[in-house]
């Protein structure tokens, strides 16, 4: 994140993360980075993060199964597949099944 502050000194940047405890913690540095704000995607949402969809894609794709001889050549896959992806981009359709739930306050208590 220095990075990125950094490479936009002047503008505000709002960063989307996901509720992963290691990024929960980083009040002191928001103190010093006051043009930060840190949005998080609510708890059990890993359909809302686009790199949990991103990722089984990359690993379906382009890494199951895949051997690689250094650090590099992992990237020049990565770097191939991500072009040749983005070549021809479709949007996300995103779907879930209906989940029915019944509230703790709808049972009777003989049924608890």
């Amino acid at each position: 994140m220095d990075g990125v502050v950094a490479a936009y000194p002047d503008q505000e940047l709002h960063v989307i993360l996901d509720n992963l405890n290691t990024h929960k913690n980083n009040h002191v540095w928001l103190e010093a980075h006051p043009k930060v704000t840190f949005h998080f995607t609510p708890t059990s949402a890993s359909w809302l993060n686009k790199v949990e969809i991103w990722f089984p894609i990359l690993q379906k794709k382009s890494l199951f199964k895949a051997s690689f001889t250094s650090v590099r050549k992992l990237r020049e896959d990565m770097d191939h597949f991500i072009e040749a992806y983005s070549a021809n981009p479709k949007p996300f359709v995103w779907t879930k099944a209906k989940v029915s739930q019944r509230h703790l306050k709808d049972q009777r208590v003989s049924d608890l």
